[in-house]
């Protein structure tokens, strides 16, 4: 699989940067730390997994294996002690600042990368599950693997759960039915609750109750998910676009730009200064910091959305045609638009359409995105069965 990736690149998770491998000073040094060029990584994995500072790249075929790219990885050849030989035979894995999870047939291992151990920190073993019962990790049976100690957390048979996500602070999971729960802390409104306050336990998300879903993501302090019928619902944190939804924070940074750029005094952006407002109509615009509630998204109106992927404030979306969209902070090129701006507004990656590559899945890492793309066939091209003569 042909990955590329963008945005934060600062421990060359993206791409070596050569002032790291000749120990050297450069003034381009910051722009290769900002890669707003989706460029091809050097390795064809199978499955991307991303943190703030690190890449991990999964190869299924054969035995399995998982090399680590970024932080503390550079000048070593074991990766963090993460040899490819530990990892022989992973099928799945999950990784943060502190810890790289493997998932295998019979057990889970959590390495501790920041001692550069050889054994795991911690490890337990599992039941091989049967192919119509596999679930996704991070969920294992009876329950799912977090981050950090105690790594592993009990659910509750009854939620019949089908994949989970974590977020900054909090939980989103889907059932086989289709449903989704939430739980954590929800200062935001990650949880999609209506209000503020945090859950300890799993709680259904009611507005979406009767509508079946299909999957599920989560960023620092948003969530997301996808319909069965390919419709994107959005709730949380808005402060950078990441919902999609209009943001005071960018409209003030666009007005302030502007501004500085024509010379002219900057103005108080938090009212529409275009026209005076009519009899009847409200002079403030709205704008949107905190959704509480899953909102439906409008991505694209011509086709549904395939799956999706969350950063720390920038969301990332497949549709079923192979476009890649992109939205909310950009200051570092995570959007792949080839600019450091930051978007409200889902926007596709053109980059991709004009090399003809479809995208296929798409990972995103805390300030930085992946995509898995494949070429456009001709084969694929509408070619009338009886062209004029």
């Amino acid at each position: 699989m042909r990955w590329f990736g963008f945005g934060f690149n600062a421990f060359g998770q993206i791409c070596v940067q050569q002032e790291l491998v000749e120990g050297k000073e450069s003034s381009e040094a910051a722009e290769e730390v900002k890669v707003i060029n989706p460029t091809e990584l050097s390795d064809h994995a199978d499955r991307i997994r991303a943190s703030w500072s690190r890449r991990a790249s999964l190869h299924v075929d054969g035995d399995g294996c998982v090399c680590l790219v970024g932080f503390g990885t550079l000048d070593s050849n074991d990766c963090c002690g993460i040899s490819t030989v530990d990892s022989s035979g992973c099928e799945d894995a999950f990784i943060s600042e502190s810890h790289l999870t493997l998932a295998f047939p019979d057990r889970i291992e959590c390495w501790d990368l920041q001692k550069k151990e050889k054994t795991p920190s911690w490890s337990m073993e599992i039941k091989p599950q049967s192919e119509g019962s596999a679930v996704d990790f991070p969920l294992v049976p009876g329950g799912y693997i977090t981050s950090k100690p105690p790594f592993y957390c009990p659910l509750s048979p009854h939620l019949k759960a089908k994949s989970l996500a974590l977020g900054g602070e909090h939980v989103i999971l889907l059932t086989a039915a289709g449903a989704v729960y939430t739980w954590g802390l929800g200062s935001h409104g990650q949880l999609g609750h209506g209000g503020l306050t945090s859950e300890e336990e799993p709680r259904a998300v009611e507005a979406l109750w009767g509508m079946q879903m299909s999957s599920v993501a989560s960023g620092g302090w948003h969530s997301v998910c996808i319909s069965d019928g390919g419709d994107l619902y959005v709730w949380g944190w808005n402060e950078s676009g990441q919902l999609g939804l209009p943001s005071r924070g960018l409209m003030k940074a666009s007005h302030k730009k502007s501004s500085q750029q024509a010379g002219e005094f900057h103005q108080d952006v938090s009212t529409s200064p275009s026209k005076e407002p009519q009899e009847g109509e409200k002079h403030e615009e709205v704008f949107i910091s905190i959704q509480a509630f899953p909102a439906l998204l409008d991505v694209t109106p011509s086709c549904e959305i395939q799956t999706v992927s969350c950063g720390s404030r920038h969301t990332a979306a497949v549709t079923t045609t192979g476009d890649l969209y992109t939205w909310g902070w950009g200051e570092y090129g995570q959007l792949g638009h080839q600019t450091l701006t930051s978007s409200d507004e889902p926007q596709r990656v053109e980059f991709f359409r004009a090399e003809r590559m479809q995208v296929v899945d798409v990972v995103c890492g805390a300030w930085n995105t992946f995509a898995a793309v494949v070429k456009e066939e001709v084969s694929s091209l509408k070619i009338p069965q009886n062209p004029p003569e």
